[in-house]
């Protein structure tokens, strides 16, 4: 009979040595400035091994943060699993090491109390969350999007209990208005749990948090960490020829439709390629680069399919000077 073993994991002695920490607004946390995410190639329907070598190589680089969701797979709820597992053979050790944060507000299970920002959905969630993972707590658990219909002080009052409970020592919210921020810090304040850190999107493409939740962040101390750097691959190299076979865009359902890969947003991202390679750069890269250019962003959260993403998006990390030059030439590509 033939056994196979897994080699025990033990982690790089350098994996502090390049990697930079940026403090979250106001708190005494600090993240790496490139934290990774499992939105996307740690579901179920992925290899467990794949996703391991990933994980360890992310933590090797000083990546302590490992951002995950309820909702992450596919199927939901997966990712989650997959990350208890890695977490049960490798990273058991060097708990007090990591940031792990999860969220709820989409989708889960049948009926009423599945979804979006109840007390009785996101304890619930936060219990489901922790028993796939196998931890006693997470780091950061956030509200993963606003809920209309739902009082702002229910959703920041379970979010308060959560931390309270031993469930979380932080919290967060995602994808929240400048205004619905404001209001949800000072909930939050009042209760004595203040907003960590806020998640939005933001990339060359999509800088919504420009026009008002920047300011917002900055007056309440609040840290922020953006998803979707690379635009779901759009600022990279990826589409110059066309939609690859297996690509996102190339995929019936996904985040990114093939509609979006539009010419003229090709022909910007071949120009601001031209740049990145004046800088030493992959478009990608610099792309990366250039959310942690502003003030304001904690980190840039990534995602990655193979390890050489992960090496790519850590090298950017150290490049986020940007000559004046060089924003006024993103700025009119752009424009």
């Amino acid at each position: 009979m033939i056994q196979s073993f897994r080699m025990v994991y033990a982690a790089s002695p350098d994996r502090y040595n390049d990697m930079s920490y940026r403090r979250c607004g106001r708190s005494g946390l600090r993240l790496p400035a490139v934290s990774l995410g499992l939105w996307h190639n740690f579901g179920g329907v992925d290899r467990l091994e794949d996703g391991r070598a990933m994980l360890r190589h992310a933590f090797d680089l000083g990546i302590t943060h490992f951002d995950l969701a309820n909702n992450y797979g596919p199927p939901p709820g997966s990712a989650e699993e997959t990350f208890g597992r890695v977490y049960a053979d490798d990273f058991k050790p060097y708990r007090d090491e990591l940031i792990i944060s999860t969220k709820a507000g989409y989708r889960m299970w049948p009926g009423p109390y599945g979804e979006w920002g109840s007390r009785k959905y996101l304890v619930a969630s936060i219990d489901q969350s922790l028993s796939r993972m196998g931890l006693d707590y997470v780091d950061i658990f956030y509200s993963h999007r606003p809920d209309s219909r739902t009082p702002l002080e229910e959703t920041m009052s379970a979010l308060d209990y959560i931390v309270r409970s031993g469930r979380a020592l932080y919290v967060g919210i995602s994808s929240y208005s400048p205004e619905q921020t404001d209001a949800a810090a000072a909930i939050l304040r009042d209760l004595g749990t203040p907003c960590l850190i806020h998640q939005p999107s933001y990339n060359m493409f999509d800088r919504w948090i420009e026009d008002g939740l920047t300011a917002v962040l900055d007056t309440n101390g609040i840290g922020c960490i953006v998803f979707s750097p690379l635009a779901q691959g759009l600022l990279t190299d990826k589409y110059l020829s066309g939609i690859p076979e297996g690509s996102r865009a190339a995929r019936e359902s996904g985040f990114l439709r093939r509609d979006q890969v539009t010419s003229e947003k090709v022909q910007r991202v071949a120009k601001l390629g031209e740049l990145a390679a004046t800088r030493g750069q992959t478009m990608a890269q610099m792309a990366i680069s250039w959310t942690l250019r502003n003030p304001i962003v904690t980190s840039s959260l990534i995602g990655a399919s193979r390890i050489s993403h992960i090496d790519d998006a850590v090298a950017a990390a150290n490049r986020t000077d940007f000559s004046s030059d060089e924003l006024a030439t993103i700025e009119q590509i752009l424009s």
